[in-house]
């Protein structure tokens, strides 16, 4: 970094400031049609069911003598809803509500999910624990085999289901691996996550399995849309009896998104998925 001048603020790269909103304000919230015509699917025939676990640390508001309330919250937006709403708009949305007066943590609860529901176009489940509950986010460890260990080359990264291959042996097993990187669409910054992989079927070739996972790393894509996008390719390459893809996505923003998409025989509970927020 070159510090023989000082930082022109104005001209820099850095992010710009944002105005923020005094009041509770829903427009904020945009929403993103779920188009998933490059995976050659239809909104009306989708091969997988799932959600959008979403989990928020910085959800603040005023009770009505003025004294602030501070929660943790989780939103479930259906894969099946037409629409995904855009992470920072959801944030801003949220911070909405900093100075805003509310009878009780379950109006902030209803108001949320009627606003949430409206933008994905779908009922949207909202979860709100004020931290005087002293509520617990869970980190679970998938049950199963970390590929992150193994020792191979890896030169490819864009996708490519290519990479993706099975053997003769039949198996049931849960594959993950920590190196799952792609770049926000909007903003261009890396989204890091963990990906997991249970599957009854043709025993995916591991070494592939993780070459392909790092082949997201330039890859520009909502978290959603990596998520469907890896479902399709290991269905469509692998043929498994019964698959279930899910990610857990860093906190970014005080937000976190941990997308879910399975066959709907391949279901597992959300326990397993290391997305609950507990009292």
């Amino acid at each position: 970094m070159n510090t023989s001048a000082p930082l022109d603020a104005k001209n820099s790269p850095l992010g710009k400031q944002v105005a923020v909103q005094q009041s509770y304000a829903p427009a904020l919230l945009y929403a993103i049609a779920r188009n998933r015509s490059e995976l050659g699917i239809s909104n009306d025939a989708l091969p997988f069911v799932g959600e959008d676990v979403w989990n928020a640390y910085e959800l603040s508001w005023l009770n009505l003598h003025g004294k602030p309330v501070v929660a943790l919250a989780r939103f479930r937006v259906p894969a099946s809803s037409a629409n995904l709403i855009e992470s920072k708009s959801l944030k801003l949305y949220l911070n909405s509500f900093n100075q805003e007066r509310m009878p009780s943590t379950e109006v902030v609860r209803r108001t949320i999910a009627a606003d949430l529901s409206t933008a994905a176009g779908e009922t949207v489940a909202v979860d709100i624990l004020p931290l005087s509950r002293r509520p617990e986010r869970c980190f679970a460890q998938p049950e199963g085999f970390c590929l992150d260990d193994l020792e191979i080359d890896i030169s490819t990264y864009r996708p490519s289901p290519e990479l993706l291959c099975v053997k003769d042996e039949r198996v049931t097993e849960t594959l993950y691996s920590h190196l799952l990187k792609s770049n926000c669409p909007v903003t261009g910054q890396p989204d890091w996550g963990m990906l997991a992989v249970r599957y009854t079927g043709p025993a995916i070739d591991r070494a592939g399995l993780l070459r392909y996972i790092v082949s997201f790393r330039q890859h520009s894509g909502f978290h959603e849309q990596c998520v469907e996008r890896i479902f399709c390719d290991i269905l469509n390459r692998c043929g498994p009896a019964s698959l279930a893809v899910w990610a857990r996505y860093t906190r970014r923003g005080g937000l976190d998104i941990n997308p879910y998409r399975a066959t709907p025989d391949g279901a597992i509970s959300a326990d397993a998925l290391g997305s609950e927020i507990r009292q």
